[in-house]
């Protein structure tokens, strides 16, 4: 098993707070997807990020089997797909602790 931090980067700083009905649309396809990966035991946790430098719009836990791609993943969400500036990044995690909550 490997896990990976995957961050989407949003087009423009400040979507979170101008976001367009087009592009409001494309987020809840976007949460659709990532749920279903959720449900396939892909994704741990995944939401969005207020950060102050807008440097990302949200991030993902990623558990995948060894040897998966987690750009395949990103590369399938709607968000990536739509190519209208967003972008993901996805950084191994050595180990993850996490609850048995």
């Amino acid at each position: 098993m490997t896990y990976w931090l995957s961050v989407l980067v949003p087009p423009r700083p400040t979507f979170a707070s101008d976001m367009t009905d087009d592009e409001r649309a494309l987020m809840l396809e976007h949460v659709r997807y990532w749920r279903g990966q959720m449900e396939k035991g892909k994704v741990l946790a995944f939401g969005p990020v207020l950060h102050p430098r807008a440097e990302f719009g949200g991030v993902a836990l990623l558990t995948l089997d060894g040897g998966e791609d987690p750009d395949a993943y990103a590369r399938a969400d709607p968000a990536i797909l739509a190519d209208v500036g967003f972008r993901f990044e996805a950084f191994p995690m050595p180990q993850l602790v996490r609850s048995d909550r």
